[in-house]
């Protein structure tokens, strides 16, 4: 199992501006088992971080001839649009951390769900057999005759 701080890709990722004009800037991109951070250009500011938990897909994927456009929808349902040279792959390496990012999360939710219901599981097969106990026939039961096999036949 991989660690949260493994890094999984690093390298140049462009997002596209919420601003007016919507311009592309250059982030580098570092992608871990749990999270997208995206660190400026400048060294002074802080990195965005796009945890998994807060993504529900990776969306609208169109290749053009130098870019691979796609789309990050949180889920809060807002759209944050990226771009990458064609070669990186960056929409791909992302969707599968995130699915094996989700798939991990589903394995613990379902562990802990199971824990959860065990103790109730196992105390009510201890109480049919009690209960299946009570309503037997003290007299002794017939010992089972063995099924008559069949005769082989002969030409």
């Amino acid at each position: 199992m991989k660690s949260p701080d493994e890094v999984l890709r690093e390298g140049e990722l462009e997002k596209r501006s919420d601003s007016l004009f919507q311009l592309w800037k250059k982030k580098r991109g570092v992608l871990t088992s749990d999270r997208l951070s995206l660190f400026p250009a400048s060294p002074r500011a802080r990195p965005k971080e796009l945890r998994f938990h807060s993504i529900l897909k990776v969306d609208c994927v169109e290749r053009t001839g130098k870019y691979v456009y796609f789309t990050i929808v949180t889920t809060d349902h807002k759209e944050i649009d990226f771009r990458c040279a064609g070669e990186s792959c960056w929409n791909a390496a992302i969707a599968l951390a995130l699915i094996d990012f989700q798939n991990r999360r589903a394995l613990q939710d379902f562990r802990s769900r199971q824990e959860r219901t065990a103790p109730a599981a196992l105390a009510a097969p201890a109480e049919d057999a009690v209960a299946a106990a009570a309503a037997a026939p003290s007299e002794p039961s017939e010992p089972s005759r063995p099924s008559p096999q069949p005769k082989p036949r002969t030409p």
